[in-house]
C-alpha cells in the first residue's frame, strides 16, 4: 500500500542517516578525523532566515538559538528526501526487493549537495577545496555518502525480512 511505501521510504531514510553517523563516529578512533559538526549546518540554515547564505567561514559566523537542534533536524530530514528519491527513481518496488547497485549510486549522487553547494556556502569551497586537506575531506566524504548509500540498502533488507 501507499502508506506502507511512505512508512518504509521513512524508515530507510532514517536508518540509513543513522549508519551514516555510526561512520562518522568511527572515523574518529579509526583516523583520527572528527565526526561532522551538525550545529554548522545548523547555523547556516538559521543565518537564511535572516537573508545570509554564504559565509567565508561558517564556524566564525554568529552562533544562531538552536543550531545544534536545526543542523541534526536538516540532516535526518534530508537523509528521508534522499530515501524518497531513491523510491521515486527506483519504485516502490525497491521496497520489496531492495538492490544494493541503485541505492550506493544514489549515495555518491548526494554527493553533489555538499561537495558544490553546501560547502562552498559555507566557505570551505567547491568539494572541499578551501580546508587544509582537501583530498582527505573528500575522500571522507565519499566513506560517508557511501555508508549512507549502504544504509538504504541494509535498512530496506531488514525492513523486507520484518515484514
Amino acid at each position: 500500500s501507499a502508506m506502507h511505501s511512505i512508512l518504509a521510504t521513512l524508515l530507510a531514510g532514517l536508518g540509513a542517516t543513522a549508519l551514516s553517523d555510526l561512520w562518522g563516529l568511527l572515523r574518529h578512533p579509526l583516523f583520527g578525523v572528527a565526526a561532522p559538526n551538525y550545529a554548522l549546518v545548523g547555523r547556516w540554515f538559521a543565518h537564511m532566515r535572516h537573508g545570509r547564505y554564504t559565509h567565508a567561514a561558517i564556524a566564525q559566523a554568529t552562533p544562531m538559538p538552536h543550531e545544534r537542534l536545526i543542523g541534526w533536524s536538516a540532516h535526518y530530514a534530508i537523509g528521508v528526501a534522499y530515501a524518497a528519491v531513491l523510491v521515486l527513481l527506483c519504485g516502490p518496488d525497491w521496497l520489496a526487493q531492495p538492490r544494493l547497485a541503485p541505492a550506493l549510486l544514489l549515495g555518491l549522487a548526494t554527493l553533489a549537495f555538499p561537495m558544490l553547494w553546501m560547502q562552498p556556502a559555507m566557505g570551505a569551497g567547491i568539494a572541499a577545496s578551501r580546508t587544509p586537506h582537501p583530498w582527505q575531506a573528500r575522500l571522507h566524504s565519499v566513506l560517508l555518502h557511501s555508508a549512507f548509500g549502504l544504509g538504504l540498502y541494509l535498512t530496506a533488507c531488514l525492513l523486507q525480512a520484518l515484514s
